[in-house]
């Protein structure tokens, strides 16, 4: 893939391995970065033998926020991530900073960010595009927007609330206080903590990738519904993606599989 300066990509038993890659700047988000960011996962989405993402950054940073050209910028005025150059957004991320991290969420396979070090400001907003995050104990997460006199406006103030609660979303939003990768995790503002985040987001989207990609895609299609449509049309949905579900080759291979207690084989 191109803009691979600025992001990453390997790709191995259905694995991406994405990392933002400025590892000199911690990963800071400038136009480039937001523009990989977007292309990237767009491309993903595209792929039929995918089954699951990790999501890091090289270097000791996970992402380090916006770099300080783009501070400067808006002292001025003026937002340097506007000049990214993207095809037209289609879902509800309408600006580019909201796309490069809604981008993750929108990818139909599970996306699982390890994150070491920092991931501040726009940097933990990109981390809360995931669906799982698994960070170091020492890591250091912040909604650091305030502290730049700003509010955070890359989804960051949607997601959120529903991660950590509305009060706990505000206090973390008024103070732009440091949180600890283990006291995070307590707050729901990570899924869990590991002393080798990398590793341990590489098993999970390996286990993942072992499961029927069908009822993988199903399952976050349904869960991200969740809370957003009303019960009827939930409930409604999780019996039409069953339906589609039941006696499809795939799952047919998972039963089969199980009883013959052998890896199975999906088709994409």
């Amino acid at each position: 893939m191109g803009h691979e300066d600025r992001v990453r990509v390997t790709i191995e038993g259905g694995v991406a391995d994405v990392r933002l890659n400025r590892p000199d700047k911690r990963n800071a988000l400038d136009p480039a970065m937001f523009e990989a960011l977007v292309l990237t996962g767009t491309e993903l989405a595209a792929d039929t033998s995918l089954r699951a993402v990790v999501l890091s950054g090289e270097g000791p940073d996970f992402c380090a926020g916006l770099d300080f050209g783009s501070f400067r910028a808006m002292a001025s005025g003026e937002r340097l991530s506007a000049r990214a150059e993207l095809p037209e957004p289609t879902g509800p991320a309408r600006a580019t900073g909201q796309r490069a991290v809604h981008v993750w969420t929108e990818l139909p396979v599970p996306v699982i960010a390890a994150i070491r070090g920092n991931a501040l400001g726009g940097g933990l907003q990109v981390a809360l595009g995931a669906d799982i995050r698994i960070v170091a104990p020492d890591a250091v997460l912040s909604v650091l927007e305030v502290q730049w006199g700003l509010v955070p406006d890359m989804t960051g103030t949607q997601v959120l609330p529903e991660l950590v609660g509305r009060d706990v979303a505000k206090e973390l939003a008024f103070t732009g206080r440091r949180v600890s990768g283990t006291e995070a995790a307590r707050l729901g503002l990570a899924t869990r903590v590991a002393d080798d985040p990398l590793a341990e987001a590489l098993q999970t989207a390996r286990t993942i990738a072992g499961m029927n990609p069908h009822a993988v895609r199903g399952t976050k299609r349904l869960i991200e519904m969740a809370g957003r449509v009303d019960l009827a049309e939930g409930l409604a949905a999780e019996q039409r993606e069953i339906g589609a579900l039941i006696g499809s080759p795939n799952q047919v291979e998972a039963v089969t599989a199980r009883f013959e207690r052998r890896a199975p084989q999906f088709a994409d």
